[in-house]
């Protein structure tokens, strides 16, 4: 069975029994306050922390039976923060991506040449290919990781906070590619804080406390009930165009 999927997972710090499958060609939105385990949980999926409890299984398999390259070549994680390469030029910086595919001593091929070239261009980030990773603004190092984790290929893609740093314009063509590449048959699970960006995702997963409060699409999930429980009373939720729109009123 096709699959990222969390199943029962508890800790290592706050999550208590979460269930949460992430499937080929969808995008899931993963929202919550803040200390309510989403990096944990992406981190746990990622296969960076192991649970006290419970199984992270991909594609059928349990996540722990995956030696470092296969695992490499069908998930990429974009973390919150470094370290990075500092000294490295953009470039080198989202060659690493392919890392997973060449092996310890493999060398570059014309397909690793090419999926690095589609990354910089699908990130915006081609243009600074020849400057030092240590020169750039935060949105444009963002765009630069984002590509790291894209040359990968991977059939799986783990973003925590994805559109921080990057202007509006960023954000929307971020937004927008993560559509494309979940319609292209990539899983995409990625923590937002803005709950009218993951309103664009397929199916939306809230955290509170460690625990999954709710899951399924933004239609659904999107309540002022559920909302103020999040943010607090002043949360509002508008229709616009079929989709819910949230703000704060006052």
């Amino acid at each position: 069975m096709e699959g990222l999927e969390a199943k029962g997972v508890q800790g290592p710090f706050v999550l208590q029994g979460v269930d949460l499958a992430l499937r080929p060609g969808e995008w899931v939105a993963l929202l919550g306050p803040n200390g309510s385990g989403k990096t944990t949980l992406l981190r746990v999926m990622a296969g960076l922390l192991r649970p006290r409890k419970g199984e992270v299984f991909l594609d059928g398999r349990p996540l722990r039976a995956y030696g470092s390259y296969a695992r490499g070549r069908l998930l990429a994680y974009l973390p919150q923060g470094g370290p990075y390469p500092e000294g490295l030029l953009v470039e080198e910086v989202v060659r690493l991506g392919r890392l997973p595919h060449l092996g310890l001593w493999g060398r570059e091929g014309r397909e690793d040449a090419e999926a690095v070239e589609w990354a910089l261009e699908a990130t915006g980030a081609a243009r600074f290919r020849g400057r030092y990773l240590g020169s750039l603004s935060g949105g444009e190092r963002q765009r630069v990781l984002l590509a790291r984790a894209l040359a990968a290929r991977p059939r799986y893609l783990l973003l925590d906070e994805p559109t921080t740093f990057l202007d509006l314009e960023y954000q929307g063509g971020f937004l927008a590619l993560f559509q494309g590449l979940a319609a292209k048959g990539m899983g995409i699970l990625s923590v937002l804080h803005d709950p009218n960006q993951a309103a664009l995702a397929r199916r939306v997963a809230v955290l509170k406390g460690g625990r999954l409060l709710a899951e399924g699409g933004p239609e659904a999930v999107f309540t002022e009930t559920l909302l103020q429980n999040l943010y607090g009373p002043r949360v509002r939720v508008a229709h616009l165009m079929g989709r819910p729109h949230v703000y704060l009123d006052g």
